[in-house]
């Protein structure tokens, strides 16, 4: 059940704040000139498009947030500003992430820059990553906080047994990505070069199997919450 349905100030400035992300991504591309330079920025349009999916799957998570709780404190405003501070800042390493890996899926060349040294060398992985998994690791913390400020009011917001069951799977949720973050970032700076590219990137396929997990343990909670309910309607 939603708390309030009007958008508020903060949320505003929230939604502005991650259009203008999308924009960042946009304007990071040259207009092109010729069919060449046309087909080479086609060619980044999967990197975009996950991007733009990255980005969406963050404001969606906010506004989520809000559309449940509808809390305007100190704390929910914090969090709020440096989680949107942290997208900002993370437009240009995001693109800059994917653009490589979907260049390497297609089999696009390696780019140099212009005195001919890679854009990635292999002893810059490691440090990429910790910058990639650095910025999971803050914006999904910000959503645990965040969560979390909403449970400890649970009572005043009037949440339900199933709603504060659901504000506890978030915080879950959103810790977990979290953690994942942190394993990656781990790797990336103990392992090296190597394990940064083997095991630091696709260690968030594990978001998949948690997902899944967590997912499992939902439906157990919420038909013992219903059986409960059921049960002391019964009684009345």
């Amino acid at each position: 059940m939603s708390h309030r349905r009007e958008v508020s100030r903060i949320e505003g400035f929230s939604d502005a704040v991650f259009a203008f992300a999308v924009t960042l991504l946009v304007v990071s591309l040259e207009v092109p000139h010729t069919f060449t330079e046309l087909w080479a920025a086609m060619r980044q349009f999967f990197a975009f498009a996950i991007c733009f999916a990255l980005l969406f799957q963050v404001w969606w998570r906010h506004f989520n947030f809000f559309r449940r709780y509808g809390l305007e404190d100190v704390p929910t405003i914090v969090l709020t500003g440096i989680l949107l501070f942290v997208v900002l800042f993370y437009v240009y390493p995001l693109k800059f992430v994917f653009t490589l890996v979907v260049n390497q899926i297609i089999g696009v060349p390696p780019a140099h820059d212009d005195t001919g040294v890679p854009v990635l060398r292999a002893a810059d992985t490691p440090r990429l990553m910790q910058i990639y998994s650095g910025g999971v690791v803050a914006v999904f913390s910000m959503f645990a906080l965040m969560y979390a400020n909403a449970f400890r009011q649970r009572e005043r917001l009037g949440l339900d047994a199933r709603q504060q069951l659901e504000a506890r799977l978030a915080i879950v949720d959103n810790a977990g990505i979290a953690l994942i973050g942190v394993a990656s970032v781990l790797v990336a700076t103990l392992g090296g070069p190597v394990a940064a590219a083997a095991v630091a990137g696709p260690m968030y396929f594990l978001i998949g199997p948690f997902k899944w997990v967590l997912g499992w343990y939902s439906s157990k909670a919420y038909k013992r919450i219903e059986t409960l309910s059921t049960a002391d309607s019964s009684l009345v």
